[in-house]
């Protein structure tokens, strides 16, 4: 079992750490109206790693008045019957509602430290992320094209997945956050096998699927149409399915992206990897943005995120729509118990220590 799961009885509470995202978009928003959820927090003990006086001044910009944040010193001294927040930064911070600052980018990689230094002494089991500006977050602490390449290069992991998430809906992609003309060169057969083997480990671990079908897309139009339109199904592609299908995964393809969204066809499959960002996100977001849920496979820990960006334009409006945020939150939620269940049923027992009594960092 990883050492950073934290063994609980099936109705307790979730331990979720949210970090706050840029300061001057919709985070506060979309992280309070999901903590105003009753049915929410009957499931998790939530602790934002953030600034209470920048809460409190969204609060009232938003003008929600029967909420308020429980103040603690560190995560492990939580209230599990409120929504609490420790301050990760004790100054006064000037809020810029809607504009991408230096401060914003800042305090939103100091966010980011806090949790994963929480995760890493065992006090939370899962982190949920509020968006970044990739941009204004740029440092020498924070030079990473986004969270997902964060949270691998912190867990030290070469190995993972960007999983985009809605249900039973999941799109992975292959090569993530490169430039479009760098896509043909960096698609290979052993890069392909890579991602199958981490979305295939995921979807049983992680979403409890014991033969999971997956789909795999064509990287040029029509798959290719037998090497009319390129080469790279019938040298690259198909050669990783049947190695894949050799190892024991169900994986079938390569599809024409246009076809297979436009029919039902996406729906009989548990997960399904397109060759390059836009591929998989442009389908994803127009069928699922307001539930969609952005989910690093592959890691020791457990980090969801909503789908949606910062939304600067509507920060501080009371326009934002927390479904996405509910559903990273309920997401986080049935994958540690998921991994919880799946590493039970898989231990060892010759390694359980006899004095461990089933509790590893709690």
């Amino acid at each position: 079992m990883s050492e950073h799961l934290v063994s609980v009885e099936p109705e307790s509470q979730v331990h979720i750490g949210f970090t706050h995202g840029d300061i001057n978009g919709i985070g506060y928003e979309v992280i309070i109206k999901t903590l105003m959820d009753k049915r929410i927090m009957e499931m998790i003990n939530p602790v934002v790693f953030g600034n209470s006086k920048v809460a409190s001044y969204h609060r009232k910009t938003l003008d929600i008045k029967d909420f308020n944040f429980n103040l603690v010193k560190k995560a492990d001294s939580t209230n599990p019957s409120r929504a609490n927040i420790v301050n990760i930064d004790d100054r006064e911070v000037k809020i810029q509602l809607g504009t991408a600052t230096e401060t914003g980018g800042e305090m939103a990689y100091l966010s980011l430290k806090a949790a994963v230094e929480s995760m890493d002494r065992g006090e939370i089991d899962a982190i949920v992320t509020a968006p970044i500006n990739k941009k204004n977050i740029q440092s020498k602490d924070f030079d990473f094209p986004g969270h997902t390449e964060f949270f691998a290069s912190r867990y030290n992991v070469h190995n993972f997945l960007m999983l985009m998430v809605s249900g039973n809906f999941r799109i992975g992609v292959i090569t993530g956050h490169i430039p479009l003309r760098d896509v043909p060169g960096a698609v290979n057969e052993d890069l392909i096998l890579n991602k199958l083997q981490i979305m295939h480990d995921s979807l049983r671990r992680d979403f409890a699927i014991v033969k999971p079908r997956i789909a795999l897309l064509g990287l040029n139009p029509h798959a290719g149409d037998n090497g009319l339109l390129g080469s790279e199904e019938q040298d690259i592609i198909i050669p990783a399915i049947s190695k894949a299908f050799d190892d024991g995964m169900l994986v079938f393809g390569p599809y024409p992206a246009d076809g297979f969204f436009a029919t039902s066809q996406f729906t009989q499959f548990d997960g399904i990897l397109a060759m390059y960002h836009d591929q998989g996100l442009v389908p994803f977001k127009a069928l699922a943005f307001d539930s969609g849920v952005n989910y690093t496979a592959g890691l020791p820990i457990i980090r969801t995120s909503p789908a949606h960006g910062t939304a600067y334009d509507i920060a501080g409006k009371d326009k934002a729509n927390e479904a996405s945020m509910r559903a990273a939150v309920y997401l986080a939620c049935d994958i540690f118990r998921n991994r919880t269940d799946f590493d039970l049923a898989n231990a060892n027992p010759l390694d359980v220590d006899d004095n461990d009594n089933g509790n590893n960092n709690r």
